[in-house]
């Protein structure tokens, strides 16, 4: 719909009173009450960027083809198929003829039942107006849903008769009413509605079908739900042209022709649509626990992504991967990591970006720029474990950020990388929601049936994910060998089939096609927050936890449904709530081990964090699961000899933290390692090796294996190398030796570094899915707002003595005659009617009640910004007293 002809639909005629009906969109938006502006506004938040002067700019801005196509995404399928019915309507359509398009000849007492919901729906988000006895769809929203010669309709019809016949020759028009058993007529128009009409009489078409060859009918069968159209040869089959010589098949192109509307809803009896679904489909459990039983697998699996996410940063703590030149990791890291954590790549991926998310892990931002744990990562690890959890899953519930695109193409063929650019989507946050949401949906313990979840995704937004928004799509195609032997054969990518209903919306033009419930966006998000809400203890064995339950702000009670919880709340505080009821069912930490003859010890539970920071200095990870095996190895013994304990610090250490005895043969490995570390001696000559045994010098020069080390005696108990001190570290290790660095001062060095971390980095802010949701606030102050500007711009001004000059719509007057209405106003406390320009240059009219003049500024109380203001006189272009039943 064009801004001019809003702007024209807008002015209210003379006579027009409140009761009557309304006769355009801005005159339907200005009969509603503040609570139905606010609801608008509320379902439509990009109608307040910025907020609309008036109502008829509101309602122009309503029809615009970025916000239709917006609106009608955010539909549900039946109100999306009431808006389709709509399009294929009478133009304005009463409801009866509506209700008929759905229901068709045998009615349907759900469709009926439903119906008024949905035109109040679509009449709430000011898609449709007007009275029940002329519904009008907005006509941008028409023009998207309607059939035409490019596209299909998403209902399968065509065009009508009289669109069909348009450019058709009067003299063929005239053939084929007479061939239909039709009078002739005197002009195109009145012999196109007498087709029309022939059309739409059941008894007549049905008497005229009755003539019909069989083969003709099936022609017509393969055609009746869509697409219409068809190829036809240059010489037709018999029954094709006994179709095209009635009317019943209209030429669209020399080889293409069409099953007129009228023709279709004949056939169909008089549905638009093959399966309206005016009921949502319910969520259906698959399996049935006891909730317990799910409240203590899904506490397992937190306990499970704390360790794992531990495991991922602890590897990274000299710091990670480098960083690609186009962000993100290589496949080869990811492999890497994949492999370290024993999990799959995607896997993997998932658990980065989870950390990524909540803010543990980021980029250093130097030169050689590579991934590394953030500072916030080690107050996360200060936390009881329920909190570390809740510090998870928050995040991850409103991130855009969705790890299983990792490994996928983007748009221009590239390989989207893990922790890299473009993984972000917007309607990320609202299908997790919305998918735990339904799961809540189902009593407590029991686990959903994914695809009855997704079929409900898609039933509440059938054309989000279906492609780009606003791209108008090209002519389709027919295919088929031609009538004569395939007829009607729907083309490779042809649209508009009503069979889609079953499984999707068919295609809306400019909105995209209908989404592939295989690959559609929605529901592979679904498909991986089913998966990550497992992996993260949110679900155990498919069902809700209580924990998740509390995150969503949902009722725990089993007789509870979502629909009967109360306002939103922070998500910081349900987070917190979550953690409480988290925190009981995690495995409480131990502060024991028990230590076994084949030097391993077992850890019988989570250890607390001193004690597992230790032993994994001291011992080397096994295996991990219910219980944590270490293995004491030389080289982990050196580790923790190394890192400046003594070997008594070790014995002390086991026997204060084992219940058991600790071992003869760990024991005697302490003190073997111990008994030979630092008996060599490595300091920065460039290196030099000393020992107060000459003979073991002695045999490190004579072992081959230190010829790469370059060393040369340079005292009895002194050997120089031309190694640093760092490679001699580790080539007299890698020979079986346990030496020891030490300082120019000649005292041990502890060689334990600090943990590398980042410079402090925030989490990723969420890419929004369009413009927020506005709150009660400013939805108050946006409807004041618009009501006070439509005051302005719809105020009947009083006839002056003298013609006002006007300027763009702004009245205009001498700056003498400004100065004494304003005056006169003043003092008699009237509201008068200016144009005022901005020191920006933009103009705009306005109501005031001026109550002082003075200084060259008049101040008054400003109707249209709801406040005292004060204006310059030179800024005023002119000013216009009201009419009295105005003032």
């Amino acid at each position: 719909m064009g801004i001019g002809e809003l702007d024209r639909e807008a002015h209210v005629p003379e006579g027009t009173g409140a009761g009557a009906a309304p006769r355009t969109l801005a005159e339907a938006l200005r009969a509603r009450g503040d609570e139905g502006l606010a609801g608008l506004l509320r379902a439509r938040p990009d109608l307040l960027s910025p907020v609309p002067n008036d109502l008829t700019q509101l309602a122009t801005r309503a029809g615009t083809r970025g916000s239709v196509v917006r609106a009608l995404e955010r539909l549900d399928r039946f109100a999306l198929q009431t808006a389709e019915a709509l399009a294929v309507a009478p133009d304005p359509a009463p409801y009866a003829v509506l209700r008929a398009l759905l229901t068709g000849d045998e009615g349907d007492p759900e469709i009926e039942a439903a119906l008024p919901g949905a035109v109040a729906l679509l009449r709430e988000q000011a898609l449709v107006w007007g009275e029940d006895d002329r519904l009008r769809l907005v006509r941008t929203a028409r023009e998207l849903l309607a059939p035409s010669a490019q596209h299909p309709s998403p209902t399968g019809l065509g065009p009508t008769v009289a669109e069909a016949t348009a450019g058709m020759s009067p003299g063929r028009v005239q053939e084929i009413i007479a061939t239909a058993g039709l009078p002739a007529t005197h002009d195109p128009v009145s012999a196109v509605a007498a087709l029309t009409e022939l059309f739409t009489d059941r008894a007549r078409m049905g008497a005229l079908l009755d003539e019909a060859p069989p083969e003709a009918l099936a022609v017509l069968d393969r055609l009746v739900w869509g697409p219409p159209y068809g190829e036809v040869t240059a010489n037709p089959a018999p029954p094709v042209r006994w179709l095209r010589d009635r009317g019943l098949l209209l030429p669209v192109s020399a080889r293409t022709m069409v099953l007129p509307r009228e023709v279709a809803l004949h056939l169909r009896g008089g549905r638009a649509h093959r399966a309206p679904e005016p009921v949502a489909p319910v969520v259906e459990a698959a399996r049935d626990y006891r909730p317990q039983v799910v409240d203590s697998a899904a506490a397992g699996q937190a306990y499970a992504a704390l360790a794992t996410v531990e495991e991922l940063l602890k590897s990274w703590d000299q710091g990670g991967p480098q960083v690609l030149r186009a962000g993100g990791m290589s496949v080869r890291d990811l492999k890497r990591t994949a492999a370290a954590l024993d999990v799959t790549e995607q896997l993997a991926a998932f658990w980065l970006e989870l950390c990524f998310g909540a803010g543990l892990l980021a980029s250093d931002g130097e030169a050689d720029e590579r991934y590394a744990p953030t500072p916030a990562y080690d107050d996360w690890l200060d936390l009881p474990a329920a909190e570390r959890w809740a510090r998870l899953v928050a995040p991850w519930l409103v991130a855009t950020r969705v790890a299983g695109l990792v490994g996928g193409a983007d748009a221009k063929g590239r390989t989207l990388a893990a922790l890299g650019p473009d993984l972000d989507r917007a309607p990320a946050p609202e299908v997790r929601h919305r998918v735990l949401e339904l799961l809540a949906t189902l009593p407590p313990g029991a686990a959903a049936d994914p695809e009855t979840v997704y079929a409900r995704l898609r039933w509440e937004r059938p054309l989000r994910g279906a492609g780009q928004a606003g791209q108008p799509r090209p002519p389709q195609p027919t295919g088929g060998a031609g009538y004569g032997s395939a007829v009607g054969a729907p083309a490779r990518g042809a649209a508009g089939s009503d069979d889609s209903t079953t499984t999707g919306t068919g295609h809306a033009p400019g909105l995209g096609t209908a989404p592939d419930p295989r690959t559609d966006l929605r529901s592979r998000l679904a498909r991986w927050t089913l998966a990550e809400a497992e992996l993260l203890g949110l679900t155990g064995r498919g069902a809700l936890s209580a924990p998740a339950r509390a995150l969503l702000n949902l009722p725990l009670a089993e007789a509870a449904t979502p629909s009967d919880h109360g306002g939103r709340v922070e998500l910081s505080v349900a987070a917190g709530r979550a953690a409480t009821l988290l925190a009981p069912l995690l495995p409480e930490a131990v502060d024991h081990v028990l230590l076994q003859a084949d030097l391993t010890a077992v850890a019988p539970g989570p250890l607390r964090r001193p004690l597992a920071d230790s032993l994994s200095v001291l011992a080397d990870v096994e295996s991990k699961g219910g219980a944590t095996v270490y293995r004491f190895t030389p080289g982990s013994v050196r580790r923790a000899l190394d890192s400046g304990r003594s070997a008594s610090d070790l014995h002390d250490f086991l026997t204060a933290h084992s219940r058991t005895p600790v071992p003869q043969p760990l024991a005697y490995l302490i003190d073997d390692v111990a008994r030979k570390h630092g008996h060599l001696r490595i300091g920065a000559a460039s290196a030099y090796v000393r020992c107060d045994d000459d003979a073991v010098l002695g045999e490190i020069l004579a072992d081959r294996r230190s010829a790469a080390l370059g060393l040369r005696r340079l005292a009895p108990t002194v050997l120089a190398a031309q190694a640093d001190p760092a490679s001699l570290l580790d080539g007299l290790r890698a020979m079986g030796y346990a030496p020891a660095a030490e300082s120019a001062e000649g005292d041990v060095l502890v060689t334990r570094a600090d943990a590398y971390r980042t410079p402090a980095r925030t989490a990723p802010v969420p890419v929004p899915d369009g413009p927020p949701a506005p709150d009660t606030t400013l939805l108050g102050a946006a409807v004041k707002a618009i009501r006070a500007g439509d005051r302005a711009a719809t105020a009947v001004r009083k006839e002056p003595a003298a013609p006002v000059e006007a300027a763009g719509g702004l009245p205009r007057t001498s700056a003498a005659e400004t100065l004494a209405t304003v005056q006169a106003a003043a003092m008699t406390g009237s509201a008068v009617w200016i144009g005022y320009v901005n020191a920006e240059g933009a103009a705009s009219q306005r109501v005031i009640a001026p109550v002082r003049v003075e200084g060259g500024f008049v101040t008054g109380y400003d109707h249209t910004a709801d406040e005292v203001r004060t204006y310059p006189l030179h800024r005023i272009t002119g000013v216009a007293e009201l009419a009295d039943d105005q003032v």
